[in-house]
């Protein structure tokens, strides 16, 4: 695939490193740059050097597709107010003809008007009473808040979606992946016999070619600080322990401090209580060492994402409740949950999740936010239930709405465009019955005729969809 081309499928990078530009996916202005193993998807566009790519999805199943298929349902998912005025319309339509014709009758007949002139105002009135103006209202408002989230990477499943929005008084987020980047970094690096480059030097080789998420946090640690890896040889796993190998002609190891510390002996006092210390704060801590002593320790930990306590913020500022529901255990929830100042709720199992969320909602609109096949459940239950861009075809399937930039901050921004949209809708509806109401009594009373009514009527529908497409210049990510 040369520079300049169009991704056509979804696929994994085989041969190549480039960046890529997927505003058209995502929305993102800066093109990420990409190598081997990683993703790319149908619609965005290679900007720098050739890619040779390996398809991995068929054509009606890739990105470009999914995001179709959830703009087709938004077409049939339409807002209760909107439904609501639509059976208005069928009633009220009926009750302005039945009005103009006693309009036009009553005065010729019971008191002896002229009949030109009642006939003259009962057409009027027939202008005015047209609901094309409320009709439109509510469509208007919903189309260009649906096409303004669709901009910025927040796709929303049609008007019933964008009112339940709007309604949300907690947030339930799950953590691995949605909140966390979803893969483990090493946090600490602590050297107690050796130093830091030493140590990450002979972790880096003991780890060499292992594709263990831990084993490939610690050899991106070493390459982020320019350390090199040092020679390695004969590498193997220790189920439950950690790994060995053969490191520039002696044993070293990686393993969990109870190795280290029972089996091992070179974990002395002062080096568990710094372990457990890293643990106490949801880490993961591994052991480097040698036959005779420990060189230090690595702690890991899925960190958050760089937004999410931003996009926590945000939401407590729109009176919005956020609690995080996990099935990690609860140190590690508890540690996460504090650094983000959020509720938790830890070692949850699918349905736990959905029993949580149903529990939630007894207090008002719930929105559940995940990215993987155990948070399906849950989303369905939620009053709005939003998929991460990155996640499973499962939950994106199930959920009402999904943000494609995998942001934190776009669930407030998601939150602030749906109460603007019904703020919008709320408007179009005044002005189109508020205008219908003032030339409806003045027609009737003969101050304004048929000219006025048309320009009446047609002015209500252009005010109305002038309201609606300033829905289009809304900056849902910018705060009040």
């Amino acid at each position: 695939m040369r520079p300049g081309d169009r991704i056509p499928a979804d696929g994994e990078i085989l041969e190549g490193t480039s960046g890529v530009d997927e505003s058209p996916v995502t929305g993102e202005s800066v093109p990420n740059t990409k190598g081997p193993g990683e993703p790319v998807f149908a619609g965005s566009i290679n900007a720098e050097a050739a890619l040779r790519v390996r398809v991995t999805r068929a054509a009606e199943d890739n990105t470009i597709a999914r995001i179709i298929r959830l703009v087709e349902e938004a077409e049939s998912a339409r807002a209760p107010t909107e439904r609501f005025i639509d059976r208005f319309s069928r009633v009220y339509m009926p009750a302005v003809v039945g009005v103009a014709l006693l309009v036009v009758l009553v005065p010729p007949l019971a008191f002896g008007q002229e009949w030109g002139t009642w006939i003259y105002r009962g057409l009027a009135l027939l202008l005015i009473g047209c609901p094309c103006a409320l009709v439109i209202s509510v469509p208007a408002s919903i189309a260009s808040a649906l096409s303004s989230g669709a901009r910025r990477g927040l796709l929303m499943k049609g008007g019933a979606v964008i009112e339940a929005t709007a309604k949300i008084s907690r947030v339930a987020y799950d953590k691995t992946g949605t909140l966390t980047v979803g893969r483990p970094q090493v946090t600490d690096v602590v050297p107690l016999s050796a130093d830091a480059p030493e140590l990450l030097a002979v972790a880096a080789a003991v780890e060499a070619g292992s594709s263990h998420p831990l084993a490939e946090a610690i050899s991106a640690r070493a390459e982020a600080e320019g350390v090199q890896s040092l020679p390695s040889s004969g590498g193997k796993a220790l189920p439950g322990k950690g790994v060995e190998a053969l490191v520039a002609g002696e044993r070293a190891w990686v393993g969990s401090p109870r190795f280290a510390a029972a089996e091992m002996g070179v974990l002395d006092s002062e080096g568990i209580r710094r372990a457990t210390a890293l643990e106490e704060e949801g880490k993961t801590v591994v052991v480097v060492f040698r036959p005779r002593h420990a060189l230090g320790l690595l702690a890991l930990r899925d960190e958050p994402r760089a937004d999410a306590r931003e996009g926590i913020r945000q939401l407590k500022d729109l009176g919005v409740t956020s609690v995080m529901l996990t099935g990690d255990n609860a140190r590690t929830a508890a540690a996460i949950a504090g650094s983000l100042g959020m509720e938790h709720r830890a070692e949850l199992m699918p349905d736990d999740k959905v029993a949580e969320v149903r529990a939630m909602a007894e207090a008002g609109g719930v929105m559940m936010v995940g990215d993987g096949i155990n948070d399906a459940p849950a989303l369905k239950q939620a009053d709005v239930g939003v998929a991460m861009g990155s996640g499973t075809d499962v939950a994106l399937e199930t959920a009402d709405a999904a943000i494609l930039r995998d942001r934190v901050i776009d669930i407030p921004a998601m939150i602030r465009l749906a109460r603007a949209a019904m703020a919008n809708v709320r408007q179009n509806v005044a002005i189109a019955l508020g205008l219908k109401a003032v030339f409806l009594v003045t027609t009737i009373l003969g101050i304004t005729g048929l000219w006025i009514a048309i320009l009446a009527d047609t002015g209500a529908t252009v005010l109305v969809t002038l309201n609606a497409l300033r829905l289009l210049a809304f900056k849902p990510e910018r705060e009040a």
